[in-house]
């Protein structure tokens, strides 16, 4: 006796709690992958501003007219640009207050830098979480769906007197597919988020040798009470 073993049918005929675990993982799979190709785009974005200011910075442009394009740029600029606006910003305040000691701006500066450092990778790391969670808890979810559809068929089958490998299957089959999409949920956020935990860590220390770099040029033109160029 043929029977229809295809996914949709084994949904079908599967389970009230195998469907709702299959239609949550689908769900889930559905936003993970959103969050993934967000964050390839805001990943790629964030790299071709930084390297784009890296570049003007390096140029020879003085100090005052960077900052003065940061603060046009503001709702465009990338994470080192705005790292580099709040340490000047920050200098200028304390200048503004009169306060002449290098030591004091230097360590004035290095702060609101640090502080736009960890603002820049909290919002780098967004989604983060959620694509771990998503590689960790997927499995699981799916193997619950799995065991809960396996204990419903052998249930059923227990009213049988003569048990056979066609009356089986389609029961057993249809509880494997809630851990087979567990799985199709899950591998690509592993994937997804050890790239990204990666590209993430490659940002990160470009920012943090950037805050060196500009610090020690700060404090050079902070020594010779010259800060409008580099």
């Amino acid at each position: 006796m043929n029977q229809d073993l295809s996914i949709v049918t084994l949904l079908l005929h599967a389970s009230w709690v195998v469907q709702l675990v299959v239609a949550l993982l689908v769900g889930v799979s559905i936003a993970s992958w959103a969050a993934i190709f967000r964050k390839i785009v805001a990943l790629k974005q964030a790299q071709q501003l930084n390297d784009e200011f890296d570049r003007v910075f390096w140029s020879g442009t003085s100090l005052k007219d960077l900052f003065a394009g940061a603060a046009q740029n503001a709702k465009t600029s990338g994470a080192m640009e705005r790292i580099f606006a709040s340490g000047m910003r920050e200098s200028q305040k304390l200048r503004e207050r009169h306060i002449t000691d290098a030591g004091t701006l230097m360590d004035g500066a290095r702060r609101a830098m640090r502080a736009s450092y960890q603002r820049e990778m909290d919002t780098i790391e967004s989604n983060l979480s959620f694509l771990a969670t998503v590689g960790s808890v997927s499995p699981y979810v799916g193997l619950f769906g799995t065991v809960w559809g396996i204990m419903h068929a052998f249930t059923g089958l227990a009213a049988l007197e003569q048990v056979t490998l066609a009356t089986v299957a389609p029961g057993i089959a249809e509880a494997l597919v809630a851990t087979a999409i567990g799985l199709f949920a899950a591998i690509p956020a592993v994937v997804a988020y050890n790239r990204f935990a990666h590209d993430i860590d490659r940002i990160a220390t470009r920012l943090e040798t950037f805050i060196e770099e500009f610090s020690n040029i700060l404090q050079r033109n902070l020594g010779s009470q010259s800060p409008s160029g580099h």
